[in-house]
């Protein structure tokens, strides 16, 4: 059993893997079982190249989608991948859909939780799940909330980086060197046939923010060569016992 866990809660069944499919792969490889929650398939809002074929259907599309999720997630070697089947365009989040998302974070019991932005002007999805894990978590962590069942910790809770993070306010401060697992990632995001016009798209982000790694651990001072990287935004104060 991994001594240490981590929990991914995407809108849709992409997202996880444009975002954050990178840390997905090297804290797994590093021994941290990471479970993905997709809360829909994103069956509606981003399937278009799979509503254009003659003869599709919804349910078509959504298990269209699962599969892609699936092969993706097994690329990046998740611990677990969880579809909750919500709907999409827009999501809903009900009491009980809230619920069970607590208890999923009480089962996995995560040492960080990765998510969506908070603001995200072109996609109102991504912004109610970060506002909902947040409030999942508080949740999660009240005694009174299950009585007798474990709580939650404090997990820190990373936002993972939006598509156009100058219109989202995303200020990363966390740069992860992702170049060990770059290939588990791209062909992760090769399982995501709907939306091929994104894979050079975060290929590029990622060799865009390995720059920005290289910059900030030394610069031509010395700085590690990253050659891939994601950015992630801390919501939470972290607590440390030297700088």
């Amino acid at each position: 059993m991994a001594d240490r866990s981590a929990l991914v809660v995407s809108a849709h069944a992409a997202d996880f893997v444009w975002r954050c499919g990178g840390a997905i792969a090297l804290h797994q490889a590093a021994g941290v079982a990471v479970t993905v929650v997709c809360l829909s398939y994103g069956e509606r809002g981003e399937s278009a190249k799979l509503w254009k074929q003659d003869g599709m259907t919804l349910d078509k599309v959504k298990a269209a989608r699962r599969r892609e999720a699936e092969a993706a997630a097994k690329s990046l070697g998740a611990h677990d991948l969880v579809f909750f089947d919500l709907g999409d365009y827009p999501l809903d989040m009900d009491r009980e859909a809230k619920f069970r998302l607590v208890e999923t974070m009480r089962e996995v019991s995560p040492d960080f939780i990765l998510t969506h932005a908070l603001d995200d002007p072109y996609n109102a999805d991504h912004a109610l799940t970060a506002r909902v894990t947040l409030e999942c978590r508080s949740t999660a962590q009240a005694w009174g909330h299950n009585p007798g069942a474990t709580v939650l910790g404090a997990p820190q809770v990373y936002l993972f980086e939006p598509h156009q993070s100058e219109q989202c306010g995303f200020k990363p401060d966390t740069l992860l060197d992702i170049t060990e697992v770059w290939g588990k990632k791209r062909a992760a995001i090769e399982c995501m046939a709907g939306q091929q016009h994104l894979w050079d798209y975060y290929t590029r982000l990622a060799e865009n923010r390995a720059n920005q790694f290289r910059r900030n651990s030394g610069g031509q001072a010395g700085g590690r060569d990253a050659k891939y990287a994601e950015a992630f935004q801390s919501v939470f104060p972290r607590p440390v016992d030297r700088l």
